[in-house]
């Protein structure tokens, strides 16, 4: 059953600036100290909110678009830092789990990741992290399964490769990770494909709030020594093809 409105969150600029060029604007509001521009993209309608960087911000818009404006279906579009060394620059990833990956308890020194809002001994739990529905997860993957994205740019490293387009874990946490040693621990832990600082958030209050949800993540670093430097060379390119990516799923969400 489609979405009658979609929320649509970015954190940056670079990652709005592609969904706003092509929304056909009705309106701008502000709530929370938040805007939101009210559209249709593709003929659907939509909300754009630009939610700004980590957890409680994305939570406060995940909030807002799914009590106040109405969102039945939140999606994420950005980029991310790649976590699995298979996976490239430019290359896209789309959660099947949402992993906040800095929750737990202190022990020995060390983190032992835990369910967000939960504790061992307190209120145990199973679960770890929020897996998509699985009925939007299959008609994301039918939808995108002949999908080709273009190379980047040579201003951007490209090489003529065709960016890879995957699913799996996305992480999430208050921090960005630009170290090579974390990178590898995250990937060994989490089996996840990648990591960046919302889609966790956005996640647990879709849950609360009985809306679904989809995170979509275009790489632009791979989280390691040089990732705020290859953030900064390839961010607005690959952002757009995060965008690509939502703009040929809008028909059929």
């Amino acid at each position: 059953m489609a979405a009658n409105t979609i929320g649509l969150i970015c954190a940056i600029p670079q990652e709005l600036a592609a969904l706003r060029r092509a929304l056909d604007h009705d309106e701008r509001s502000l709530a929370g100290g938040f805007h939101f521009d009210r559209g249709r993209l593709q003929g659907r309608p939509v909300i754009l909110a630009e939610a700004g960087i980590g957890k409680v911000n994305t939570a406060t818009v995940t909030t807002l678009l799914a009590s106040r404006y109405g969102a039945d279906l939140i999606v994420f579009s950005g980029v991310a830092g790649g976590l699995d060394p298979a996976l490239a620059i430019g290359d896209v990833v789309i959660a099947t789990r949402a992993i906040q990956h800095d929750c737990g308890v202190i022990e020995d020194g060390r983190l032992q990741a835990y369910q967000a809002g939960h504790v061992p001994f307190f209120n145990p739990t199973d679960e770890l992290g929020y897996p998509v529905e699985p009925g939007l997860l299959a008609t994301v993957k039918a939808r995108l399964a002949d999908v080709r994205l273009p190379p980047l740019s040579a201003a951007a490293g490209g090489a003529g490769r065709s960016p890879k387009l995957v699913f799996g874990p996305i992480l999430a946490g208050d921090q960005y990770i630009h170290c090579e040693h974390t990178r590898q621990r995250l990937h060994a832990e989490f089996q996840a494909k990648a990591v960046a600082m919302e889609g966790g958030a956005m996640a647990q209050v879709a849950r609360r709030m009985g809306v679904p949800w989809l995170e979509i993540r275009a790489l632009s670093d791979l989280a390691g020594a040089d990732s705020r430097f290859d953030f900064a060379r390839f961010v607005d390119e690959v952002a757009h093809s995060s965008a690509q990516i939502l703009g040929h799923l809008l028909p059929v969400l």
